[in-house]
């Protein structure tokens, strides 16, 4: 019972990581192209994410909590100890990158994070290596590279589309980005909607595992309304750092373009969802923000953002996985 509520108070921690982290996957656009104040965008992005959670999160959080490690197979004690050290591994880094406004994904954080427990496992022979399902990991991994390119593929063509039947057509471009904000409003509340359908995994899965594990009787529709709470409060609370970075510092955005890159996101990681697949948000958006930049040409990109953005997702699975593997082992050693 104390590991259970331990699991769970840090699984909430993770979910406000989620939130503080990934406000501006949702509500950059809108910031950035000066189409709402912060306040507004945070109540907005609020309510848009525990309704995501609530009503479409379960598919992806049986992907996370049974989809990487064979949890039935490692000894029962040992599974809470893991999940424990994974969520804490993951929410840490989270936390940390969110503090010096880098815009990770806490997909990457979690996965890694559960895959340094599952090599623990390994190492203390509790399962095999090949027992990890690496397959599942590779289809995974696969998504983190084609998410943003297909982001970027639809916004670049959207956006063209844009122009070229709207924009150019238009006598008058002032009033005709007007209404592209109200738009991107309603565009950005499907992002947040989307956040919390797939993201809320992110947090929710290693603990519907332990709760399992432990045979507690806790719905898994309570447990994601949970994590849908905790991303709402860490939208409220910390929400506003990595908003300027997505949102200002990639290319210069105004409504219509905001628009393309929130209608690209919110398709690519709702389709996702709907398959079960655990996608990085941070990456589709990121990849969709590219791309209408890219449509003005390669010199309306800040290269330099976009090197510091992948640097940041290339260490965000090492991180949490070697933090996971020396958790579990010191947690093991301490006899908890």
């Amino acid at each position: 019972m104390f590991l259970i509520a331990i699991i769970l108070l840090v699984g909430f921690y993770m979910a406000w990581n989620i939130g503080a982290n990934d406000l501006a996957n949702s509500m950059a656009d809108v910031v950035g192209s000066g189409v709402l104040p912060l306040r507004r965008v945070i109540l907005y992005a609020g309510i848009a994410n525990f309704l995501g959670a609530v009503i479409f999160g379960s598919r992806v959080t049986k992907t996370v909590a049974k989809g990487i490690i064979p949890i039935e197979m490692i000894d029962p004690h040992l599974a809470l100890l893991g999940l424990l050290s994974a969520i804490f591994a993951a929410a840490s880094w989270v936390m940390i990158a969110t503090y010096f406004e880098l815009p990770v994904s806490t997909t990457h954080s979690v996965v890694g994070a559960m895959l340094g427990f599952g090599l623990f496992s390994v190492f203390k022979k509790a399962i095999e290596f090949n027992q990890i399902e690496w397959g599942v990991l590779a289809k995974i991994v696969s998504s983190w590279v084609l998410s943003p390119v297909a982001g970027a593929l639809v916004a670049f063509l959207l956006l063209f589309l844009i122009r070229k039947f709207l924009i150019e057509r238009s006598k008058d471009i002032d009033r005709l980005e007007r209404i592209f904000g109200y738009l991107l409003i309603a565009s950005s509340c499907c992002i947040a909607f989307s956040h919390g359908s797939n993201d809320v995994a992110n947090a929710i899965g290693p603990v519907a595992a332990a709760v399992e594990i432990s045979n507690f009787n806790i719905p898994l529709q309570a447990l994601t309304a949970l994590g849908g709470v905790a991303i709402v409060v860490g939208v409220a609370t910390w929400g506003y750092k990595v908003i300027e970075t997505v949102g200002t510092k990639i290319t210069d955005l105004v409504p219509s373009s905001g628009f393309a890159a929130d209608i690209s996101t919110a398709s690519v990681v709702l389709f996702c969802s709907y398959l079960g697949l655990p996608v990085s948000t941070t990456h589709t958006l990121v990849g969709s923000i590219i791309g209408v930049g890219l449509s003005k040409g390669i010199s309306a990109v800040n290269l330099g953002v976009v090197k510091e953005i992948v640097m940041s997702w290339l260490i965000t699975i090492p991180i949490p996985l070697i933090i996971a593997f020396g958790l579990s082992g010191g947690l093991v050693y301490l006899g908890v």
